[in-house]
């Protein structure tokens, strides 16, 4: 492990199903959803968190797979959702953030190579900036959290 991969951790949520969350984030300001839609892919916007249980949110709209597309050529989108998500949490303070499987599941993206390109652009973003911030990585399933255990040598 790297001095820091030990930032990068790992986090499931199996407490919670996906009805739960889905109802958290619904509990947001419909304003900034509306203005959210509009992204591309790639950028990052922050907005209050509301009803969940932190300060902020940062919000990203990753890529989507089409079934039967080659994932590698949305492998540039997707480094771009997280560096500018690590970009934006620095610039506004933030010390911890927490990231979701970007663009998995109907989303299409196949989840070991999603995980890689997370693991891999948030441990040079940390070595780069040399950032104290703490970066966790919250998964949907058993399999997504044996894949980051994985990459994150846990």
């Amino acid at each position: 492990m790297t001095d820091t991969s030990r930032q990068a951790q790992w986090f499931s949520d199996n407490e919670h199903n996906w009805d739960d969350r889905a109802e958290l984030h619904m509990a947001g300001n419909y304003c900034d959803y509306q203005r959210l839609l509009e992204d591309p892919t790639g950028r990052a916007k922050i907005t209050g968190a509301y009803n969940l249980p932190s300060q902020r949110v940062i919000h990203t709209v990753g890529p989507a797979v089409p079934a039967g597309e080659d994932a590698d050529m949305h492998r540039f989108e997707l480094m771009s959702s997280y560096l500018n998500c690590l970009d934006l949490a620095q610039e506004s303070g933030m010390g911890s953030l927490a990231f979701c499987c970007i663009s998995t599941g109907v989303f299409g993206y196949p989840k070991q190579a999603a995980a890689e390109v997370a693991v891999d652009v948030v441990n040079r973003w940390l070595t780069a900036t040399q950032s104290p911030m703490v970066v966790v990585f919250d998964v949907f399933s058993d399999e997504d959290a044996a894949i980051y255990r994985g990459l994150l040598g846990f």
